[in-house]
């Protein structure tokens, strides 16, 4: 297959075929946290003894939805939980950080990945860095640096779990 060339905003099959074919187009039209939950209830029995390391479990996931044509929204929730059995609860996290994406001559095959790969791929550095803030600014030190997600492998791992917890028709 050749690659296809650009003119005048569309883009045609090199090779003498007449088919147009649209460059796919992914712009953020804004980004925000939705919500956000930060507690820290046991800070001072952390800062004034010793405590073992503490047990963290993170867990995210990704919420595409459609609002309106060629306009959608991407929402990554995030949850941090560190407790230690000395301590108690450490802290809690919680929050949605969201994008308003225009995706534009995305086929409909396209457009799942788009929302769960790309999407929240552009999102997950800032969602990085409020965690990382407010972890420091809660008292927790070190801040929780998040490390990169992959999002494809989690969308494959995804897609993969579906099709075999789906019946045989």
């Amino acid at each position: 297959m050749t690659e296809p060339t650009k003119t005048n905003g569309s883009a045609t099959q090199g090779g003498g075929a007449e088919a147009a074919q649209l460059q796919v187009g992914i712009r953020v039209l804004g980004q925000y946290v939705r919500d956000l939950s930060f507690e820290s209830p046991n800070i001072r029995k952390l800062m004034t003894s010793q405590a073992e390391n503490p047990n963290l479990e993170l867990e995210m996931n990704v919420s595409p939805e459609q609002i309106a044509p060629d306009v959608f929204e991407t929402t990554l929730s995030f949850t941090a939980k560190a407790n230690a059995p000395s301590i108690g609860v450490i802290f809690e996290m919680e929050i949605d950080y969201s994008g308003i994406f225009r995706i534009e001559n995305a086929p409909p095959e396209m457009l799942d990945a788009i929302l769960h790969i790309q999407c929240p791929s552009l999102l997950f550095p800032f969602l990085r860095r409020i965690v990382a803030d407010t972890t420091r600014d809660g008292g927790i030190m070190p801040p929780l640096m998040l490390d990169p997600v992959d999002f494809a492998t989690l969308y494959m791992r995804k897609r993969a779990a579906q099709a075999g917890a789906q019946p045989p028709a």
